[in-house]
């Protein structure tokens, strides 16, 4: 193997045409080195997705497949790819996305939070260190007797940072974990969540402690004690005016940072960033790592307001995802599980891993009990403190960089790291699950029973993806509103997508306290929200009781939130915005396909009615809209499209309420088929071969046809005679041949802001016939799809609704079979 001197390494080079190797420089070989980082943890990360996982544990397996213990087995791929030259410029590349990530997991902890949590979480907390640490210094004992060369480091420092190995607690990992599963704003979560900021804040102490004692690993046993005490009170001196002066300095720069002094802002967000290096400097001057200084200076930040908002997100995506998977990464190549030589070193893992588990599971859980928590959460605790994740390979990292820790013993640490972290989340699902307050399930439409019910409060659930959701939602609420003789109530939900982000979780931590990620209170300080503001100034100008909440969970669970809210509040409707909004251009631009997803999942599992809202500029201002506005405008004009049913029926009901509003023109138009011959008549039958995400789904139900059409009827004539005069009706006979054409000329012409449609899922006979098109949005229905397709020049807003029914909340994808019409005059729109 060729020996490299750094100090002759260039920079980059001048070309293969040249003769140069472009790995044999740095620059360019750094560039190979991330890529494939970034290809291995992502590639592993979605690999991991359906497990839960965090992306700590892929980028560190990806890190191991990259090392010695896999692919760098082959020595020409090591020595070409990670040559030990590298290794510096690697690392120090990583140690700044670290030294960046430590001072956002500060920014994270609230140290007020703290305070307030009481002596119960400090209990747990003192337990939950206390009794591993003691264990790991058991765990030493043998370590040192059994590895070779583990005597080499100082008796002290070794035994020290075996503690902190197996006691630490990852805050950052747990707060992702909790979130995950929506116990952040649980009891459980709370004080778990409480109790890691306890052991995080010990645990940073402890490692201080550990790396003064440490020197250079080897030679640290014979460290002056003078030395190790200069340290000491050095670090607790630099704490102190960190706290004492910086603090109140950034308190002054947080009240200082609004939304109105966006260039002012810009120079303290920058001497921010500088001072979490000049506070690294310092505490490696100091002789304490410089990622504590980070930490302690994220402390510092005000976790109120605008400031650390922006702090994050001027640097959370670039250091998240670009230069901490470095770190995870280079741990693993420093990870050669191939030392691990014969039976004895892998029960020496078993043996780790067990007195790691045992003694933070069962002292957490003993504080817990002793608490008055019961068994079972004081159980999910102990698991849930377990977790270990990046602050656990810091401090390993740290321990083999000062010689404390052989390859071995390494190795062994890292594994365990892994598979106590990867154990947590599938843990915690099968011991824990929050306990959501039993609710009455009522069957909840907007279509009346009776008349006297008309006068009941109407409540709507309202979602929205963000700011350019809010003018179109607000015009369609407020043309909702009618005249007021029934008064509304809404729910607005602003859906955000919880990430691995740090964003994200600082956001879910300030949750309402009702075992949901929810924030329903507004904070002033939290002004910036438009979505917030919009609804609450709406409700104040348009006498509308609304009520905002903020909902933050991963997309594949969203669903469950949304639904538990409108059966919570018990409302008649959930309106949600199409995955799809309209552009300048007349082109639909796609928010993403997961959005999709949710509303599907929405409209499978709703407890009530759901209306999608197809936006293609429904609030006045073009259809492409940032700024959200608390204006009452309402759509002039609104055009119910009715064929029969019951989700048409429903659109019917909605339509006469629009109509009630003075400003509002509702028009209802009515298709009737031509007379057909007798042997035109169609059956719908399941076809499983066909998939729901190209095809029409129908409800499996059987239902008289003849006593549909007399619902038909019967909500035709009540319409026409409770709002006679107020919405103009209108029949027309189409052929089955013209029916979209005559819909999609409805919807092309501008005549009408708003089209309301229903889904279908009991079709007549036209809508039937539609079946075997090519469904681009099947999710809509048929009548639905046509005019949400951006290839009909359809200029009109859609409204699809789905009436709740429990009758058709099974639905497949079906074939068209023509029939003679000897069977099915009393069939089911798809027969089973």
């Amino acid at each position: 193997m060729t020996t490299f001197n750094l100090t002759s390494v260039k920079t980059s080079s001048n070309g293969v045409w040249q003769g140069d190797n472009p790995l044999d420089y740095a620059f360019p070989l750094l560039i190979i080195q991330i890529t494939l980082v970034l290809i291995i943890g992502r590639s592993l990360a979605f690999l991991l997705k359906p497990l839960r996982q965090p992306n700590v544990i892929a980028e560190i397996i990806g890190g191991i497949i990259l090392g010695p213990s896999a692919l760098g087995r082959n020595k020409t791929y090591l020595h070409r790819i990670f040559p030990s030259w590298s290794t510096p410029i690697l690392e120090s590349v990583a140690s700044i996305g670290l030294l960046f990530f430590l001072f956002l997991v500060g920014l994270e902890l609230d140290l007020k939070s703290i305070r307030r949590s009481g002596h119960r979480a400090f209990g747990i907390a003192a337990s939950g260190i206390t009794v591993p640490f003691i264990s790991g210094i058991g765990v030493a004992y043998v370590l040192r007797a059994t590895v070779d060369g583990a005597k080499e480091a100082g008796y002290v420092q070794f035994l020290v940072f075996m503690g902190v190995s197996l006691s630490i607690t990852a805050f950052p990992v747990l707060a992702r974990i909790l979130a995950e599963l929506k116990l952040l704003t649980t009891q459980v979560g709370e004080t778990a969540m409480a109790a890691a900021a306890f052991n995080d804040v010990a645990a940073w102490v402890l490692l201080a402690l550990a790396v003064a004692l440490a020197g250079n690993g080897s030679g640290g046993s014979h460290k002056s004690p003078v030395v190790c005490i200069w340290v000491l009170l050095s670090g607790v001196a630099f704490v102190v005016f960190m706290l004492m002066v910086i603090r109140p300095a950034m308190a002054s720069v947080g009240r200082r940072c609004s939304p109105e002094q966006e260039a002012g802002d810009e120079v303290y967000i920058f001497l921010t960033l500088g001072g979490v290096l000049v506070s690294g400097f310092m505490t490696d001057l100091i002789g304490i790592h410089s990622i504590f200084g980070a930490f302690v200076f994220g402390l510092t930040i005000p976790k109120e307001g605008e400031f650390a908002r922006r702090l994050i997100e001027r640097i959370e995506d670039f250091v998240s995802g670009l230069l901490l998977p470095l770190y995870f990464a280079s741990s693993g190549l420093k990870t050669d599980v191939t030392k691990m030589h014969g039976a004895e070193a892998w029960g020496l893992l078993v043996l780790v891993i067990a007195t790691a588990c045992a003694g933070k599971i069962l002292g957490t859980f003993f504080a817990a009990m002793m608490n008055r928590i019961p068994a079972r959460e004081s159980l999910t605790l102990g698991v849930l403190m377990n977790t270990k994740g990046l602050v656990e390979l810091i401090v390993l990292n740290i321990g083999k960089e000062k010689k404390v820790l052989n390859d071995e013993i390494f190795a062994i640490l890292v594994l365990m790291a892994l598979f106590t972290t990867f154990v947590t989340t599938p843990t915690v699902m099968a011991l824990y699950k929050p306990a959501r307050g039993s609710i009455l399930h009522i069957q909840r439409k907007l279509q009346r029973e009776s008349p006297s019910n008309l006068k009941d409060e109407l409540r709507i659930l309202a979602c929205v993806h963000g700011p350019g959701n809010v003018p179109s939602l607000i015009n369609l609420i407020e043309s909702t509103r009618g005249n007021n003789k029934s008064p509304l109530k809404l729910y607005i939900m602003h859906l955000i997508e919880l990430t691995e982000r740090t964003s994200s979780i600082v956001m879910a931590q300030r949750a309402g306290r009702n075992g949901l990620p929810f924030i329903d209170r507004i904070n002033r300080r939290d002004s910036h929200d438009g979505v917030t503001v919009a609804f609450k100034a709406y409700g104040q100008l348009g006498r509308v009781k609304a009520r905002t909440m903020t909902a933050i969970s991963a997309l594949h669970t969203m669903h469950e939130d949304v639904c538990h809210v409108a059966e919570e509040k018990r409302a008649s409707m959930v309106i949600l915005p199409f995955h799809k909004h309209g552009r300048m251009d007349g082109e639909m631009e796609n928010i993403g396909h997961s959005w999709r997803v949710v509303n599907q999942k929405i409209l499978k599992e709703a407890p009530c009615s759901v209306a999608v809202l197809v936006d293609r500029g429904l609030g006045g201002d073009g259809p492409k809209r940032n700024t959200p506005s608390p204006s009452a405008t309402v759509a002039q004009g609104v055009c119910v499209v009715f064929f029969g049913g019951p989700d048409d029926r429903e659109a019917l009901e909605l339509g006469g309420r629009m109509a009630e509003h003075p400003g509002v023109r509702v028009t209802v138009v009515r298709f009737l088929e031509e007379e057909a011959p007798t042997n035109g008549d169609i059956m719908m039958r399941p076809s499983p071969e066909n998939c729901s995400e190209k095809n029409y789904s129908f409800s499996t139900a059987v239902m008289d046809r003849e006593r549909e059409k007399e619902s038909d009827e019967a909500a035709v004539e009540g319409f026409r005679k409770r709002w006679e005069g107020m919405a103009e009706y209108t029949e027309t006979v189409v052929s089955n041949d013209s029916v979209v054409e005559r819909v999609v000329a409805i919807g092309s012409r501008g005549e009408y802001e708003l089209i309301i449609v229903g889904k279908g899922r009991f079709p007549s006979t036209m809508v039937a016939k539609l079946a075997e098109r090519s469904a681009e949005h099947p999710e809509l229905g048929p009548i639905g799809d046509v005019l949400a397709s951006a290839n009909h020049g359809v200029v009109s807003s859609v409204l699809v609704i789905q009436q709740h029914d429990v009758v058709h909340a099974n639905e497949a994808p079906v074939c068209k079979i023509v029939d003679d019409g000897s069977n099915i005059s009393s069939t089911a729109a798809v027969a089973v």
